[in-house]
């Protein structure tokens, strides 16, 4: 019988360029209301995965994709007024 050995360096290795950058996090802050969104549009639909949807599910789920919308067009008019302002600067 062979011995099953694990590599614990290769999986715990830290490498710095495997880190997000400050740009990369930049991005992912700004997203964050969207993330959040979606994260309650998908607890709303995996409440109604083993049930029938009620009409307060119903309200609920439509009250989610709303948001998800808005957050969505926030994040749309946020980056497209950085991009005009970076371009004139």
């Amino acid at each position: 019988m062979s011995d099953i050995v694990t590599v614990q360096e290769a999986v715990t290795a830290f490498e710095p360029w495997l880190e997000p950058t400050g740009v990369e996090l930049d991005a992912i802050e700004l997203e964050m209301p969207v993330i959040a969104a979606e994260v309650e549009l998908l607890d709303a639909q995996i409440m109604t995965l083993d049930r029938p949807v009620s009409e307060l599910d119903a309200r609920r789920i439509r009250r989610a994709r709303r948001r998800v919308l808005a957050a969505r067009r926030e994040l749309a008019n946020r980056t497209s007024d950085l991009d005009t302002s970076g371009v004139g600067a």
